[in-house]
């Protein structure tokens, strides 16, 4: 087996239904508890990227005429065969990404999960309508070869979600994981090599330069893309040059709407978790959280408590609850945000520790009341940091809600869930959860509002992003 190395494992790209090794100078890996060197992975050259899409386009025309009930049986294999290594896969992912072990194999489960149900999944492949005088057959085709492009706060669940659809509905894919968090993906090809037919499935591992030539390629025919709203305009563009079709999910800044009648208790420990889980870096994290201000000053008591007994550390500690930073970048705009808040002389409810040494580590921070109109209200951080915000109206805190470029997800909490719902309606966000948060199961179509997004994913409405309607009239005679 060719490819790069990690603790006894090699790792390679898989093109055409075979392992390819790097042939230009690899990647490192960091590992953001330790700042040591996982890995290194394969640069993708030119050829290789060429390589890897003739492949995917080649593929195409076999798989295509596949019947269903085989491309079913393909991506249920593939759901059995992470489950198989999903020891192995979580603490891979917990070295590249730093999520707590027991996060990481959540995760890893979740990959089987969603095959499973992919596997299950009625869509419509044809529809039949007919009259006296004619028939019109309509079919739900696959659009070509894909591309998948994949971040790096949750790289195989985030994978899993475009590769099973393409392959269900008869694409082919060429998969482009994270620099940051690549080696479970690669780890991924290398499992599934022997299972999916040559040239279905191709991963490719590179730089930054790797998106733009991969979008930018003409045999590219739809883009699957998740990550921030600047990068997603980026491939929008490059898209619109030959119409290539996208789906992009992209970034979010959800709020948090808790009502005066809510359980103190349980609310707190629930939104600590919406809040805080993955150390922040969720596209559906609550970002901004508005209270009620006849129970602000109880619920923000209740809400730093539950922080305080967080443990931040490595993720491999089985104590640890929130793991570092994924990496320095993101590590610097998350301390710079939380600088400009001193500087601005904000009120903290809570300051987190940002240790000194070895990892990309920031305790849970809390702002207490901002100013609407400050960067922690407006922009999504993507990390340990929370505003609490006081509102009196209902009104006025929809408006507040509203008056965000992003339109991702959001959460409403109240004890008369009637009157909760009837707040959920009004929030203008691709999902909204009641009493609850980042609930998603493989059914639940995600569609992101605004600047969140482009198209579909997941549910039968994901599924058919993956098609286009082509219609059959026949005049009979």
């Amino acid at each position: 087996m060719n490819g790069m190395s990690v603790g006894g494992r090699e790792f390679g790209m898989l093109v055409n239904g075979r392992l390819v090794r790097a042939q230009s100078a690899p990647l490192e890996v960091i590992n953001p508890a330790t700042e040591e060197v996982v890995a290194w992975a394969p640069n993708t050259t030119d050829d290789q990227l060429e390589e890897a899409v003739a492949a995917a386009s080649r593929a195409f025309d076999k798989w295509r005429g596949v019947p269903l009930a085989e491309r079913r049986r393909v991506v249920r294999a593939m759901g059995d065969a992470v489950r198989e290594h999903a020891d192995e896969l979580a603490a891979l992912l917990t070295s590249e990404q730093g999520k707590p072990l027991l996060a990481a194999r959540k995760e890893v489960d979740g990959v089987a999960v969603w095959c499973d149900w992919l596997a299950e999944c009625e869509y419509p492949e044809e529809e039949i309508r007919e009259d006296g005088a004619h028939r019109l057959r309509t079919r739900y085709v696959p659009l070509g070869v894909v591309a998948a492009i994949v971040p790096w706060n949750f790289p195989m669940a985030l994978a899993i979600r475009k590769i099973g659809p393409a392959l269900l509905t008869g694409n082919t894919v060429v998969v482009k994981p994270s620099p940051l968090t690549p080696l479970t993906t690669l780890r991924f090809g290398e499992i599934v090599q022997d299972i999916v037919p040559r040239g279905v499935v191709n991963i490719v591992s590179g730089d930054d330069s790797l998106g733009p030539r991969l979008t930018c390629h003409p045999g590219i025919n739809k883009i699957a893309f998740t990550g921030s709203t600047a990068t997603g305009r980026k491939v929008m563009e490059a898209a619109a040059q030959r119409l290539a079709r996208v789906t992009l999910e992209l970034g979010g800044n959800d709020a948090a709407v808790i009502l005066p009648d809510v359980d103190l208790d349980s609310t707190a420990d629930a939104l600590f978790e919406a809040c805080f889980r993955n150390s922040g870096q969720v596209c559906l994290a609550t970002k901004r959280v508005y209270v009620h201000e006849d129970i602000y000053d109880q619920f923000a008591e209740k809400f730093v408590n539950v922080a305080l007994r967080a443990r931040v550390g490595s993720g491999m500690d089985e104590r640890v609850t929130l793991g570092p930073i994924q990496n320095l970048v993101q590590y610097r705009k998350v301390v710079q945000l939380i600088q400009d808040c001193e500087r601005s002389r904000l009120r903290f409810l809570l300051k987190g520790e940002i240790p000194e040494g070895p990892g990309y580590f920031i305790h849970p921070t809390i702002l207490d009341n901002p100013p609407e109109s400050s960067a922690v209200v407006t922009d999504e951080a993507f990390g340990p940091v929370v505003p609490l915000l006081r509102f009196r109206d209902i009104d006025d805190v929809v408006e507040r809600v509203n008056n965000s470029e992003y339109g991702l997800g959001g959460s409403v909490w109240g004890g008369d869930v009637e009157a909760a719902e009837r707040v959920a309606e009004r929030i203008d966000s691709g999902i909204v959860w009641v009493n609850e948060s980042q609930r998603l199961l493989p059914s639940f179509p995600l569609a992101g509002h605004k600047a969140s997004g482009i198209g579909t994913e997941n549910g039968v409405e994901g599924l058919l992003a993956y098609t286009q309607p082509q219609v059959l009239s026949l005049r009979k005679t």
